[in-house]
């Protein structure tokens, strides 16, 4: 089995703040895995150390991630709404790593945008700023940023929160297709308790410091 992240003696915190300590846990490349907890638990914390975002105090972290970093989905109440930026640039934004901050998309990248957009239905909408989308297309549209890379691995930090059930339902319909029909490894941080067994066969339990 390939495993895409190994940690063993994890510790991690903000100043001297101790958020996880002693955490072993090891991610199988492929695996679709909620990190579910209370609020304030470190879920976010966690998936932020596995991307690097969050130093490591002590322990070891290794990831095992190819050539392309992985796609990110933070939650939306960390971005402004009111940034006046189109659906299409949000997107593009998913190609830093390739553009870096000055180069324009190539004719085989806006090639990717353009499918991307499509699959997910938001073509017609790609000229709307993001304050002009609803929650479920604000979801949709980092999601596909996420995507845009190519990345086989998958981070987003509580991706249904705020969302109505119907919203609910088809962000995590999106991640399940992923998973089960193009192979992408999906870790998410769930803001729910319930059972959910309908989306994953294992979670990753959050509590306590550990």
């Amino acid at each position: 089995m390939n495993f895409i992240i190994e940690a063993s003696g994890l510790t991690i915190g903000y100043g001297k703040e101790t958020i996880l300590s002693e955490v072993d846990l090891a991610v199988p490349e492929g695996v679709l895995l909620p990190f579910i907890g209370p609020n304030g638990t470190g879920k976010t914390s966690l998936l932020k150390a596995f991307l690097g975002i969050i130093p490591v105090r002590s322990g070891s972290l290794v990831r095992r991630f190819g050539r392309i970093a992985p796609g990110y989905v933070p939650q939306q109440k960390h971005l402004d709404p009111l940034y006046p930026v189109s659906v299409r640039k949000i997107v593009t934004m998913g190609l830093y790593s390739e553009l870096g901050f000055w180069k324009r998309p190539n004719r085989e990248q806006r090639r990717r945008i353009d499918q991307t957009l499509e699959r997910f239905n938001l073509s017609r909408h790609q000229q709307k700023t993001f304050a002009q989308l609803s929650g479920g297309m604000r979801q949709k549209t980092l999601l596909v940023r996420a995507l845009v890379s190519g990345s086989r691995l998958l981070v987003l930090d509580e991706p249904t929160a705020g969302l109505d059930a119907v919203s609910e339902r088809e962000v995590l319909k999106y991640l399940v297709q992923l998973n089960t029909q193009e192979g992408k490894t999906v870790l998410l941080a769930h803001h729910r308790l319930e059972d959910l067994s309908h989306l994953a066969e294992r979670v990753c339990l959050v509590d306590q410091n550990r």
